[in-house]
C-alpha cells in the first residue's frame, strides 16, 4: 500500500492545473514537471519506446510476452488538473482506518469533509483516505489513475509470469480544458482499443457519454440618457435575461441527472450596449442534442425579429461549436472491449458500476478518432475541489482491473474477436 501511496503523492504535490484560455499544447508550461518526470519513471521501471512529443504527449509500451496473436491494448491517463480550484501547493493527508465520522481538512479555516453531506465515504469505512488539506484540490482527477497504470505496468514487469499482449500506455495533457485528445497520435499509438482510468467510484465502467456543445450568444444594445430613454435605449442585459428565461425550465445541471440533457449558463458579462452569455449544451440522445442547438437559434431569431424595427439589425448573434459527442456511437461496434472490463471487475470481486458519464472524457474524442476507449474507475471523488479525496484500496483494486484486463485479453478466445 505504501508504493501506491508514495508514488501517488509525488505526483499530486505538483502543480499541473491547465489553463483554457491558453492556446499552447499543453496550455501551461509547469505541466512539463510531471511529464518529464514520468517519462523517467516509465524508463526506470522497464517499459520500452518511452516517448514524448513536442506537445508533452506521452506514450510507451510493454511489449507481448505470448506466441500466439494478440489484440494490442491501451491504457490512458491525463496529467493536467482542474483550473476550477487551485492545484497550487498540494498538501495531501492521510487518513488511516477512515472512522465513519467527519474528517477535518483544515480546523483554522472551519472545513470538514463530512459523510452527512458526501455519503459516498460512508462506502470506505475502515480503509485508508488521501484527502486535500482544505485549500486545494487533490489531483486524483487524474493523477490516480496515471498512478494506477504505472503501478500496473511495473507489476507485469516484475511478474513475467503473468501472460499479457502488447500494451500501449498514454498520458496526456490539458483534459480537463477538452483538449487531451486533440493532439493525440492515434495512428503513432497503434492500439487496438484503449480505456481511459478517468472514472470515479470503485466499479465504475462507462461507455457512454454527452454529446456536448458551447454556445456564445452576444446582445447588442443602445444607450440612452435614462431621463430620455423612452422608446430609444435598449439594455442588452435584460434582453439576455429574457433569452435565459426563454430556456426550458427544470433542464439545468442542478435539477437533472442520468440519462437527462441541460443547458447550462456559466458566463454573463455586460452592459447596456453589450452583454455576453455563454452556457454548454449536453444531451445523450443525439437528436434531442440537436434540437437543444436548434433552440438556441430559435430564442435569438425571435429576439431579432422583435428588435428588427428599432435596431436595424439583428440584436442577438449565436455562435455554437460542436465540442464532442457519445462515444457509445463508436463503442458498441466492438463491445466485447467492454465485456472484457466488466468480467475482469466481476473476477476481482468488484461490482460494476455501468452508467453513462455525465460530462466528457478523452475516450470520447479518442474514440471518433479510431480508437475506442471506454471509461474505468480510478477511485477518486469530489473532483475539481477542495472536498477531493481517494481510498487506496480503490487505486490498488484498479491496478489489479488492468492486470487482469492485460491477462483477459492475452487468452485465445479474446484474441480471435
Amino acid at each position: 500500500m505504501q508504493h501506491i501511496i508514495d508514488r501517488f503523492i509525488s505526483y499530486v504535490t505538483i502543480d499541473t492545473e491547465s489553463d483554457h484560455k491558453s492556446e499552447s499544447t499543453p496550455s501551461t508550461a509547469k505541466q512539463w514537471d510531471l511529464a518529464n518526470k514520468l517519462v523517467e519513471e516509465l524508463k526506470i521501471i522497464g517499459l520500452q519506446d518511452v516517448t514524448i512529443d513536442e506537445k508533452a504527449y506521452i506514450m510507451a509500451t510493454l511489449p507481448s510476452n505470448v506466441t500466439h496473436e494478440v489484440p494490442v491494448i491501451g491504457f490512458i491517463s491525463h496529467f493536467d488538473t482542474s483550473p476550477d480550484f487551485t492545484g497550487a501547493n498540494v498538501k495531501p493527508q492521510i487518513v488511516s482506518n477512515y472512522d465513519g465520522k467527519d474528517i477535518v481538512l483544515n480546523a483554522e479555516k472551519n472545513i470538514v469533509l463530512s459523510p452527512n453531506y458526501f455519503k459516498d465515504l460512508l462506502l470506505y469505512k475502515g480503509q485508508t483516505l488521501i484527502t486535500t488539506d482544505g485549500t486545494t484540490l487533490l489531483g486524483a482527477d487524474d493523477k490516480a489513475g496515471i498512478t494506477e497504470i504505472v503501478t500496473a505496468m511495473e507489476f507485469l514487469v516484475n511478474n513475467p509470469e503473468i501472460k499479457h499482449g502488447k500494451i500501449r500506455v498514454g498520458f496526456t495533457p490539458d483534459e480537463e480544458i477538452g483538449r487531451g485528445a486533440h493532439h493525440f497520435d492515434v495512428e503513432k499509438f497503434g492500439a487496438d482499443w484503449a480505456y481511459t482510468m478517468d472514472g470515479s467510484q470503485i466499479g465504475e465502467l462507462e461507455y457512454e457519454n454527452f454529446n456536448a456543445a458551447g454556445a456564445k450568444i452576444t446582445f447588442k444594445g443602445k444607450s440612452v440618457h435614462p431621463g430620455y430613454a423612452k422608446g430609444k435605449m435598449i439594455n442588452s442585459m435584460l434582453i439576455a435575461n429574457a433569452f435565459i428565461s426563454e430556456l426550458p425550465a427544470g433542464e439545468t445541471p442542478e435539477e437533472t441527472k442520468g440519462y437527462e440533457g441541460f443547458f447550462h449558463v456559466h458566463h454573463l458579462t455586460g452592459s447596456i450596449e453589450e452583454t455576453v452569455l455563454e452556457l454548454i449544451i449536453r444531451d445523450h440522445n443525439k437528436k434531442k442534442f440537436e434540437k437543444r442547438k436548434e433552440l438556441i437559434e430559435k430564442i435569438a431569431r425571435k429576439i431579432n425579429k422583435k428588435f428588427a424595427k428599432q435596431f436595424g439589425e439583428d440584436i442577438a448573434i449565436t455562435e455554437i461549436k460542436d465540442q464532442y459527442y457519445n462515444m457509445k456511437e463508436k463503442v458498441l461496434p466492438v463491445k466485447h472491449i467492454v465485456d472484457i472490463a466488466e468480467k475482469a471487475m466481476k473476477e476481482l470481486g468488484i461490482k460494476p458500476l455501468i452508467k453513462p458519464i455525465r460530462g466528457g472524457t478523452d475516450g470520447s474524442q479518442l474514440s471518433y478518432k479510431g480508437l475506442p476507449c471506454p471509461n474505468i474507475f480510478a477511485g477518486g471523488h469530489n473532483f475539481h475541489g477542495k472536498y477531493e479525496y481517494v481510498p487506496v484500496e480503490s487505486m490498488q483494486k484498479a491496478v489489479e482491473v488492468i492486470v487482469k484486463i492485460t491477462e483477459l485479453t492475452a487468452t485465445e478466445d479474446s484474441s480471435k474477436k
